[in-house]
């Protein structure tokens, strides 16, 4: 399980997306970018499929998550 709150580029507040963790700033969930990202879709990409995402959360999203999922099977 990924410890989201070590990333800068979320945030989880309880009036937000039902209190799920959510790109800062934003009312864009983290699932939303991994899920498309595990899709095949670039960072560059996603920023035009949710408005408001910067090119540089989506990418360390994806390699935050990315670090977590080493560390657990290490």
């Amino acid at each position: 399980m990924v410890d989201w709150s070590k990333c800068d580029a979320v945030e989880r507040l309880p009036g937000k997306l039902s209190g799920q963790w959510v790109v800062r700033g934003t009312r864009i969930g983290v699932d939303a970018v991994l899920d498309n990202a595990a899709d095949g879709y670039a960072p560059s990409e996603l920023t035009g499929m949710f408005p408001g995402l910067r090119e540089e959360d989506a990418a360390q999203i994806i390699a935050f998550a990315g670090q977590a999922a080493n560390a657990d099977t290490a």
